[in-house]
């Protein structure tokens, strides 16, 4: 994902052209012979790495939606372990998520398109696999915001959630990179925008 710092490796660098590609272009509408131009390589020589395609689709789809849910595990016990149990903890852990979550979206916009339109392609097992994980990660969410606002009912709060997904996915229809305000004013006012959807909710 876009926090690491460390140099990509050959692998990686296959996953990231092909998501612009597939992103850019739909699944079918992209060859391994264009994969392969893009980082240097012979078509041919991308099945060192993947079987094919359709493995590099499971693997870009699968893997982000396990990243996600890896990373909102990780910030909620770095921000509880910061700021101990309480309130104060609950908020913290709710706006160190939105920001999580707003970095994947400016970060990986191709993903996001990707799976909007490429997700009926997996594999039975590998599409059940992204939903266990994309509802383990809304069930997360679930939690922190109902310690945040303790009166909002449980389907309340997941439908706040999905709501707000569904506010910071949008930034594939932003327009391009260079259209955006800057990268910090779209951050501060994404997370301004999903922590008022919450605050409306919790009224």
């Amino acid at each position: 994902m876009a926090t690491r710092t460390d140099a990509p490796t050959r692998r990686e660098q296959i996953l990231k052209e092909a998501a612009r590609l597939f992103a850019e272009r739909g699944f079918h509408g992209v060859g391994v012979d264009e994969i392969g131009a893009a980082v240097g390589i012979s078509g041919p020589g991308l099945y060192r790495h993947f079987a094919g395609k359709d493995a590099m689709l499971a693997e870009l789809l699968v893997g982000i939606s396990g990243q996600l849910l890896t990373g909102a595990k990780r910030r909620l016990a770095e921000a509880e372990g910061v700021t101990g149990s309480g309130s104060g903890s609950a908020e913290a852990v709710l706006d160190s998520l939105i920001e999580g979550h707003i970095d994947f979206a400016l970060d990986d916009r191709p993903l996001i398109t990707l799976h909007d339109r490429e997700l009926d392609r997996l594999r039975d097992a590998d599409r059940k696999m992204v939903r266990q994980l994309q509802r383990q990660y809304v069930e997360l969410w679930v939690g922190v915001v109902r310690e945040v606002y303790p009166a909002v009912t449980e389907p309340s709060a997941r439908s706040a959630v999905h709501s707000v997904f569904g506010l910071l996915n949008s930034t594939p229809h932003l327009g391009r990179p260079g259209a955006l305000p800057g990268r910090t004013v779209t951050s501060e006012l994404l997370h301004r925008m999903a922590r008022g959807a919450f605050a409306a909710v919790g009224e």
